[in-house]
């Protein structure tokens, strides 16, 4: 046998040629016999009718098949390692047209599982003044989170409070659907631990202890009303990772729909691990943009009633004693505005030429000066159905959009910044950051957490 670098056959090349040969001649034979049928088929095609020939039937080469067996159930596969499907994905070996899918005899069909519904998980939920929300999530690596369930309801809680100082029937009625929803969602899961928060609306009507309970009676959720405080520190809690490492000061806002939240940040220094820890001041206007828009008109809104609304905004802040603190990094290129807020994402996601709001791609984006007196002034200059129209407003904000650029005017013009960071986040997030952290889940090397994951 010759060596295959001299030209030879490697080894076992005899074999190989052998089966080579084989197989070339059954593939001539094959050949020969196509010719052969083919030839036949014309001449019954040429043949006057009736006179054609039957044609023999084809003799098929018998294969050795695993036995195979249908499954009722649809099942998938079996026999092998398990593979779990996505939910709403089709299992391997499974039918999508409703008939029973062929598995291989041997190990039982197993029932498919899905992935993570036993996983402890942790739930914020905030009702403000407009919104329900709701967030459900699981920690994944240090500081970070994957959320599993979420919900988000604008109700109008706050809906003629700022003229009644009570919450009306009607708006009640909204949010307590909502937050139904929420608590099956809740019962839905294995919850680790939960904060459900109730901010400006319950906080200042006259009848929102009253509405607390009742919550409690119809829904078996207990609400926190907590402070302003508080509320401001969830919200910087909730946006941490959208500050820069090489970020001196931030400037961060919340416009609610009752109040706004406003909190200085100074990190001129070494950096936390917590960014709250770095407010130095803060404060919450009692002003947001349901109260505003019901005391201005939310509909039709001119330049003059627009100026008027920033005059009411700014008087608010001239009041603020400490926003001065940061003025000794204002004026840097370190410095920007951060806006957690429906007014600010809604102005992205008309920026961006959205056809439908993308959390994704408004989420983190920054926007100059210029493209944010842009999006104020193309706003003024659109109608009411304009506004409605829009995809990313839509008939719910269409009357609040402007009471909220009003807001972040009278923010702009007391904290001037060349840079403005849009933040599709807030106090949910905030709230599962400082969950997460007070239960351990991210320390290092301490194994599993307790009902998760490492």
């Amino acid at each position: 046998m010759k060596d295959p670098q001299d030209g030879g056959l490697p080894p076992g090349g005899g074999a190989s040629r052998g089966r080579a040969v084989s197989k070339r001649r059954r593939h001539r034979r094959s050949g020969r016999q196509k010719a052969a049928r083919l030839a036949e088929g014309l001449k019954e095609a040429e043949a006057p009718p009736g006179e054609a020939k039957q044609a023999p039937p084809r003799k098929r080469r018998k294969r050795r098949r695993a036995r195979k067996v249908y499954a009722r159930d649809g099942a998938a596969i079996t026999g092998g390692p398990s593979q779990p499907t996505a939910p709403g994905s089709t299992a391997p070996g499974s039918r999508t047209d409703g008939a029973a899918a062929p598995v291989r005899v041997g190990a039982p069909p197993k029932p498919f599982v899905r992935t993570g519904t036993d996983e402890a998980a942790f739930a914020a939920l905030d009702l403000g003044t407009n919104n329900c929300r709701l967030l459900v999530a699981v920690p994944t690596r240090p500081g970070r989170f994957r959320v599993v369930d979420a919900f988000s309801r604008i109700v109008r809680l706050g809906e003629g409070l700022s003229t009644s100082g009570r919450l009306g029937e009607a708006a009640m009625d909204r949010a307590l659907e909502a937050l139904a929803v929420c608590a099956d969602k809740l019962k839905a899961r294995r919850i680790r631990r939960a904060r459900l928060i109730a901010t400006e609306a319950c906080r200042s009507a006259e009848n929102g202890q009253q509405f607390i309970e009742r919550v409690r009676e119809e829904t078996g959720l207990v609400l926190e009303v907590i402070d302003r405080e508080t509320e401001a520190r969830l919200a910087v809690s909730g946006c941490g990772s959208l500050v820069e490492t090489d970020t001196q000061g931030v400037v961060l806002f919340d416009i609610g729909g009752g109040s706004s939240e406003i909190a200085l940040i100074d990190i001129a220094g070494r950096r936390a691990a917590r960014l709250a820890r770095h407010i130095v001041s803060w404060v919450s206007l009692p002003v947001g943009v349901v109260s505003l828009s019901e005391r201005f008109g939310g509909r039709h809104v001119t330049s003059e009633i627009f100026g008027l609304m920033v005059d009411e905004v700014s008087a608010h802040l001239q009041t603020f004693e400490g926003r001065e603190r940061l003025s000794h990094v204002a004026s840097g290129d370190r410095f920007h505005l951060l806006g957690t807020s429906g007014t600010v994402t809604t102005l992205a996601g008309i920026h961006l030429g959205l056809p439908r709001y993308d959390r994704r791609r408004v989420d983190g984006l920054w926007m100059d000066n210029g493209e944010v007196d842009r999006m104020i002034g193309t706003l003024l200059g659109w109608e009411f159905q304009q506004r409605v129209d829009n995809p990313c407003i839509g008939a719910d904000r269409a009357d609040l959009v402007l009471a909220g650029c009003a807001i972040l005017e009278a923010i702009r013009s007391v904290w001037p910044s060349q840079r403005l960071r849009v933040a599709d986040r807030g106090l949910r997030e905030g709230i599962l950051t400082e969950l997460m952290a007070e239960e351990g889940v991210w320390r290092r090397g301490r194994g599993k957490a307790k009902g998760g994951r490492p």
